[in-house]
Formats: C-alpha cells, sequence, structure tokens
C-alpha cells in the first residue's frame, strides 16, 4: 500500500516511464512461452513464413504460436466451444468460462489470414461514399481518438499514456500515437500478435527514420505491447490518462467486468472510448434465421456471447462511468459496414470494391481453394482448410447480420471517470 501510494506521487513522465518498466518486468518472465501449445521459435518461423508466402501475409509452417502439429487439434477443440445443436449454442457457459483460451486458439488460428486480408487493423468503419476502406479506416481511428484526446490534460513536455485494450497487432495504436501526439500501451492476451505488432512497430519505426532522419517520437509515435488477460490487466490503479478498444471487449464474458477493469486502470477525470460489437434492436431471438447468424458470428469470430446495444450501455453505467454518449455509427453510415465482405455494387463497379476481393465471399474460397491445396500436398498444417471454413462462416453471418441491420460492429460508447 505504502508502495502504490508513493508512486501516485511521481510526476506525469516518471508515471509513464514506470508503468512501461513494471510492464515489461511483468511480462519478461513468461515471453519465451507461447499460449500453451507454441513457442517463440514457432511463433518465429510461423511470422517469416506468413509473410513470404503471399504478399502481405498467408499460410505458414504452423498458425499463430501454434506449431505445425497442433493446428487441427486446436480448431478442433475451437469449434467445440461453439456447438450448435437444435437452434442454439450448447457449449455458450464452457466459452465463457474458459474464454482465455477459446479467444487465444482463435487468433492463434485466425492472425494469419486476417493480416492477408486486412493488413494491420482488423476492423470495421464508418465509411462515406467515395472513400476508401484504409481511409475510412484510418478516420475511424480518428474518430474514436477525439473522444478521448480532447480533455486530456498533461505536464509541459510531457505526452498522455493512452491505453489500448485488445491492441491486435498494433495497427490502431501505432496510427492514434503519431496522429494523436500519444504514447500508447497496447495490451493483448496473444503471444503471437503481441510479438507481431512489436516487430512490424519496429519496421515501421526504422523505415520512417530513415524517410525522416532523426525524427522525434512525437513524429513517429510511441507504443509499447503487453501480453496480459484484460479481465485482469496487469496494471496498477489509475495508470493511465484515457483508454480505448476497437472491436475487442466483444471477447469478454462480462461486459460490466472488462469495463470495470478499464474504469480501475484510468485516472480519474480520464475518458474512455470502445467501438462494441453488438446485437441491435431489429435482431429478433426467436427468428431461426437470426438465432443461425448470431451463431455463424460468435464461432467465426471467437465471441462467447453477443450481447445488444442496451446491455453494453447498461453494464458501463453499471461499471461506474458517467456516460457522455453512444450511437450507433453503422446507422449513418452511407456505405454499409459490411462493404469489405461483401461490395453491394458488384466487385467490378470500381477499383476499390475489386481490391476488398481479398476479403470477400469470393476471396475466401479462392484462399479456401489454395488451403485445400496446400494441406493436401502437405505444404500446410493439417486443419487449414478447417481453419477457413470457421472464418468463412463467420464472414456469412456478419453479411446476413448487416443485410437485415441487426448486428452492428461500431456501437460507440465513450464514458468519463469521476473525479472523485
Amino acid at each position: 500500500t505504502k508502495t502504490k501510494k508513493k508512486a501516485t506521487k511521481k510526476s506525469g513522465a516518471k508515471k509513464a516511464a514506470s508503468v512501461k518498466s513494471k510492464i515489461k518486468k511483468k511480462t519478461a518472465k513468461g515471453s519465451q512461452k507461447g499460449d500453451g501449445l507454441g513457442s517463440v521459435n514457432a511463433r518465429a518461423k510461423n511470422a517469416k513464413w506468413f509473410t513470404s508466402i503471399l504478399p502481405t501475409g498467408g499460410l505458414s509452417l504452423g498458425l499463430g504460436s501454434l506449431a505445425k502439429s497442433k493446428v487441427k487439434k486446436s480448431v478442433l477443440d475451437y469449434e467445440e466451444y461453439h456447438k450448435f445443436e437444435n437452434g442454439k449454442a450448447v457449449n455458450q457457459s464452457k466459452a465463457k468460462g474458459k474464454y482465455a483460451d477459446m479467444v487465444n486458439k482463435y487468433y492463434d488460428l485466425a492472425t494469419s489470414f486476417y493480416e492477408y486480408a486486412w493488413g494491420d487493423c482488423f476492423h470495421f468503419a464508418h465509411r462515406l461514399k467515395g472513400e476508401t476502406l484504409r481511409e475510412s479506416i484510418k478516420r475511424h481511428e480518428h474518430f474514436l481518438a477525439s473522444k478521448f484526446t480532447k480533455n486530456l490534460k498533461t505536464k509541459k513536455g510531457e505526452r498522455p499514456l493512452v491505453l489500448d485494450v485488445g491492441c491486435g497487432i498494433g495497427g490502431p495504436a501505432r496510427e492514434i500515437s503519431s496522429f494523436c501526439g500519444v504514447d500508447v500501451v497496447g495490451l493483448n492476451n496473444n503471444a503471437y500478435q503481441v510479438e507481431r505488432a512489436k516487430t512490424i512497430t519496429t519496421a515501421k519505426r526504422e523505415a520512417a527514420k530513415a524517410a525522416i532522419a532523426g525524427a522525434p517520437s512525437t513524429v513517429l509515435g510511441n507504443c509499447d505491447f503487453v501480453k496480459g488477460d484484460f479481465m485482469k490487466m496487469p496494471f496498477e490503479d489509475n495508470s493511465f490518462d484515457a483508454a480505448y478498444a476497437i472491436e475487442a471487449t466483444c471477447h469478454a464474458p462480462k461486459a460490466v467486468d472488462i469495463y470495470k477493469e478499464m474504469l480501475r486502470v484510468v485516472k480519474p477525470g480520464g475518458y474512455v472510448a470502445i467501438y462494441e460489437w453488438c446485437l441491435t434492436d431489429k435482431y429478433d431471438p426467436k427468428n431461426e434465421a437470426h438465432k443461425v447468424f448470431k451463431n455463424q458470428i460468435e464461432v467465426g469470430n471467437g465471441l462467447p456471447d453477443i450481447r445488444t446495444t442496451k446491455e453494453c450501455k447498461q453494464a458501463m453505467i453499471k461499471a461506474g462511468f458517467q456516460m457522455v454518449e453512444d450511437i450507433d455509427l453503422a446507422d449513418c453510415s452511407p456505405v454499409p459496414w459490411y462493404e469489405p465482405l461483401y461490395p453491394t455494387q458488384g466487385y467490378f463497379s470500381s477499383i476499390e470494391a475489386l481490391s476488398s476481393l481479398k476479403s470477400s465471399p469470393v476471396g475466401a474460397k479462392v484462399t479456401h481453394g489454395l488451403c485445400w491445396v496446400l494441406e493436401t500436398m502437405r505444404l500446410a498444417p493439417k486443419g487449414t482448410t478447417r481453419v477457413s471454413s470457421v472464418l468463412q462462416k463467420g464472414a456469412i453471418g456478419l453479411i446476413e447480420s448487416g443485410k437485415v441491420n441487426a448486428f452492428t460492429p461500431m456501437y460507440l460508447l465513450v464514458g468519463r471517470k469521476p473525479s472523485k
């Protein structure tokens, strides 16, 4: 207790530095281990082959932190979490109880495919007509950042410290850090994604330095990535000036618990902004077709259960936040949010639509066929084709739910931690 009290008296700059050094100490001990089945060597080897086989990603000698021999068993174990019988998920309580294992298996299996189709930002975006997907993704991130950075106050010469909850491979963290002039700590419980985040960040920083001689961190951004469970964050109370999450807290077994953790680590008066995956009021729990696409989204995206917008708002208030704003950005998006998965005007309607081919159903089928060929030839791990099938199922669920406006990946929640 005395140590914590002394820590809170340090200046903002010293606090930021102490948080980062403490993070490194806590994670260093277990950094040589994978997520139960893999290893550092497996992760490094997978990343190398993943990059070399296809332009920006693809298949590997294994998947994520999984060794080649473990892929098939892992995907079978993962599918068991989402068993669907007689119109309902029969293992949902198991998926919630073992959420960390379930989500880790999902991202070990899916990250390579995601990076191939989406680059380094695995999320949807509010999109304007005539805007490219990449442009909309950046603007979507900037818009979220505007919700928690406008009220940041630090001492002169200091940079605010912001937490990215469920940071993926670091795309949004790098963008927000450089665009907003804040230091970002990305938290992720998947060892392979943390490793990818650090590798990509280092490469981008070196490339930027080569282009801009002696460029300071205020130009390049400053990010650190930590492996840890976001339901039990490895940070002291009041460590961050603000926090955000982009399509990540949907993996939590209980919304109120993850929101409480975000509240705990943010300083009094700090803001938290979240893009949440939710069912809308158009979802009908008695409609068989709706129940099917709900399950497809859950199994294809590593979710224990999908909550409604009302449930998420209530959970944020119950967690202790002062609600500042909530809005479903899908309602005001000129271009459907699921456009990258299903070009509504056709694949040849524009160059941008054609560029979405990799993430579309057609592209998914081509990738699936490639997986089958490589797996048959024993050039890809056994189970790779099955992973592709799981991801295709998720895409179908997203498209079908999007068409009837029963699901949104961009329900915006903005809350403020009370000053006292």
